[in-house]
């Protein structure tokens, strides 16, 4: 296999998991304010986490 389909290849996986990571953070709808983002934040570190993790 030669290296270049083998990093796209590698590169689409990658694009794939952090679109599905990115999907399973939900908007606040019953409330807008800022208390309802700092309740989000524990899913957005793991987000930040899992991406660096990858």
């Amino acid at each position: 296999m030669n290296k270049n389909r083998l990093e796209a290849f590698s590169d689409g996986v990658l694009a794939i998991i952090i679109t599905i990571m990115v999907l399973e953070i939900k908007v606040p709808h019953h409330n807008s304010s800022f208390t309802a983002l700092i309740l989000l934040l524990p899913v957005f570190v793991s987000y930040v986490l899992s991406f660096i993790y990858i």
